[in-house]
């Protein structure tokens, strides 16, 4: 299966929050997509479409309309979907999704300090192949993160502007998510 960090060739991660966005996904520089919109209907269909365009898609569990957080569910995503793996906020999904054989991406809101710490403890406890940082435009708590965890780092949210892609990027991040399709095309 490898590693995440082996599987980011553009350090901008195309995130797909709208069935519209897609089509822009696949004819982007971004190799990753994070899918962030479906239901049990749709999605599959949607991951084929970025695959046909060889796109390593990560399917974001908590935002697809009408799957459970059980084993069960991920258990389907793995057999009847087959992304490249799951993001999701829920510890217990994440242990699932490496039972299946996933690559598995802990997405952590950085509310404050004791929101920080105590997803990186989670993080430390269930062991995704990377972190998801939200708000994304902080480059003092990324660089914090990265001397904190060994785990890769992925910042995301509210990130508009090439220059606070840098900024991420240069403080430490694996690769920066945004939903803003302009920047999908970065030389990054």
């Amino acid at each position: 299966m490898g590693n995440i960090v082996d599987l980011v060739q553009s350090q901008v991660i195309a995130s797909v929050k709208h069935q519209d966005d897609i089509d822009m996904a696949t004819h982007s520089n971004a190799n990753i997509v994070f899918l962030l919109t479906g239901d049990l209907m749709t999605t599959k269909n949607y991951l084929e479409r970025l695959k046909k365009y060889k796109k390593t898609t990560f399917v974001h569990i908590d935002f697809i309309d009408g799957l459970s957080n059980t084993r069960s569910a991920i258990k389907y995503i793995a057999e009847e979907w087959k992304p490249q793996g799951i993001i999701t906020t829920k510890s217990n999904l994440i242990k699932f999704a490496k039972e299946e054989g996933l690559m598995t991406i802990q997405r952590i809101f950085l509310i404050d300090r004791n929101a920080m710490k105590k997803g990186i403890e989670i993080a430390h406890s269930c062991k995704p192949d990377a972190i998801e940082v939200l708000p994304g435009i902080m480059p003092t708590i990324i660089d914090k993160l990265t001397k904190l965890t060994h785990l890769p780092i992925i910042a995301g949210g509210l990130v508009s502007t090439k220059t606070e892609i840098d900024c991420g990027l240069e403080a430490g991040a694996l690769a920066i998510s945004s939903g803003n399709p302009k920047l999908w095309n970065l030389d990054l």
